[in-house]
């Protein structure tokens, strides 16, 4: 085994573990978890923009990505009430603040333009796109206590732990689904100018190890200990691991297209063996909003 496989499994070993516990509690852990991701997964963007030719301005939009994430946590702990201070009225001081900064510290030849557009995108796409994990966990069917049932142990967890974890993992299944498929009989490329490792073959291989992954999910863990199903079973919770599958492909994709339009190979090299946290959260990014969408349209009660 290579000294770089060595120190991913060895991560993988120590984080998997912590970062399950993390999501599944919740609370100012997990707020805190998302707001560093954030913060760091902004100091990605910002790098990669940067050796795109672009200025962002990467002091002020990495404390807005981490902020992010304790505001949408504060509003859960009913310290904001958005009918009072809407999100829409926030995002548009936030806008003003961002514009009246790129007057003294850009000006008319530091491309204001652009470093106000990379800032407001490298924000949303960190800290934006991540809290919707907060907004899963504190989902509205998810309030009461859930029980595992591990032989003849039980333990009482957060059922909006358990509810978040669905999508993760089942992102989980598309990363390993779609690399093992890939590696055995990938032979149709899927967008080679974007990734050139991917292929056909492994795209299936992603969104058949998700449905499978989110079936026996839902069905042994979210059904049982917390009483939650999908609309219209068992379609319903099918499409859902189909529909998470395929944001977690476009999530990677998109990670990919930036990068390989700035040159880089990596967004950093924060974690050993992995890169960085752009490289680890690409597909969550896009599959957190889409799976608060669709669990707010299919999510039901379990007898």
């Amino acid at each position: 085994m290579s000294s770089e496989l060595t120190r991913r499994v060895l991560f993988g070993v120590i984080a998997a573990p912590i970062a399950i516990a993390i999501l599944l509690f919740g609370g100012a852990a997990l707020a805190a978890l998302i707001a560093v991701a954030a913060a760091i997964g902004a100091w990605e963007f910002f790098r990669i923009a940067r050796a795109s030719g672009l200025e962002p301005l990467d002091n002020f939009g990495i404390a807005l990505a981490g902020l992010i994430p304790l505001g949408v946590h504060a509003h859960f702990l009913g310290l904001y009430d958005p009918e009072k201070f809407g999100p829409l009225s926030l995002s548009a001081l936030l806008l003003i603040a961002l514009l009246t900064i790129v007057i003294w510290a850009r000006g008319v030849e530091g491309k204001p333009l652009a470093a106000a557009a990379s800032t407001v995108l490298g924000v949303a796409y960190t800290g934006g796109l991540m809290s919707y994990g907060l907004a899963i966990w504190h989902h509205q069917y998810a309030f009461a206590p859930a029980t595992l049932h591990l032989g003849s142990f039980e333990l009482t967890v957060p059922s909006g732990g358990l509810l978040l974890l669905l999508p993760v993992f089942i992102t989980w299944a598309s990363d390993i689904g779609a690399y093992a498929v890939g590696r055995a009989m990938g032979r149709h490329k899927l967008i080679p100018s974007v990734s050139p490792g991917k292929t056909v073959e492994g795209a299936i291989g992603g969104l058949v190890g998700s449905m499978l992954v989110a079936w026996v999910y839902v069905h042994y863990v979210l059904r049982t200990a917390a009483h939650l199903d999908f609309s219209f079973p068992p379609a319903g919770v099918l499409l859902f691991g189909a529909a998470v599958s395929v944001a977690a492909q476009l999530g990677d994709l998109a990670e990919s297209l930036l990068k390989r339009g700035a040159g880089v190979k990596d967004s950093s090299h924060l974690i050993p063996g992995h890169g960085g946290i752009l490289d680890r959260f690409d597909s969550l990014l896009f599959v957190l909003p889409i799976s608060y969408v669709l669990l707010g349209a299919m999510l039901t009660w379990a007898p």
